[in-house]
């Protein structure tokens, strides 16, 4: 094999390596279910209990919370007793500023939603919890609000399904 040939193959094992260091990614969301025992999920709708409503976001909660069961589990999805069962509230929904400039002005407004959640696992009740999840994002201050509502609420749901979906089937 001349040097050139070398060259070609050592450059080529460094670029393959490079391509599958830079490629190499990884993301959680499965479950760990045992589907002997449980079979079966209830997820009720969540109805919004802060005095500060934006109509389509209730929809768009429950929707996401269906899905994301649907698309990561074998679970079939029932009206009632199921073997899990998730149920609660959108109990706030707020924005408040959250960096000032330097002339006293807001620069910054966070918006967040909290949910409460009721989580009852009827095959191992050491497993149910009532917990609140909270998610938020920030968006510069010379927007309105209806401007960037739906894609920060979309954002912030996605993150709150996925943290509820972690604490009630993936065990972390």
């Amino acid at each position: 094999m001349d040097l050139t040939s070398k060259l070609r193959l050592a450059l080529c094992a460094a670029l393959c390596c490079l391509l599958s260091a830079c490629s190499v990614s990884y993301k959680f969301n499965g479950a760990s279910i045992d589907y002997t025992k449980v079979k079966t999920i209830q997820i009720a709708e969540f109805p919004i209990r802060s005095s500060y409503v934006w109509g389509p976001m209730g929809p768009i909660f429950n929707n996401e919370l269906k899905n994301q069961f649907a698309d990561h589990t074998k679970l079939s999805q029932v009206k009632r007793n199921g073997d899990l069962k998730l149920e609660g509230e959108i109990t706030k929904y707020e924005q408040r500023n959250k960096a000032v400039t330097a002339d006293g002005y807001s620069a910054q407004t966070e918006l967040s939603i909290t949910v409460n959640v009721r989580f009852t696992n009827n095959k191992d009740h050491d497993k149910d919890f009532e917990q609140s999840f909270t998610a938020q994002q920030s968006y510069d201050s010379t927007l309105s609000l209806n401007s960037v509502q739906e894609d920060l609420v979309t954002q912030m749901v996605k993150d709150l399904v996925e943290q509820i979906f972690n604490k009630a089937v993936a065990d972390w």
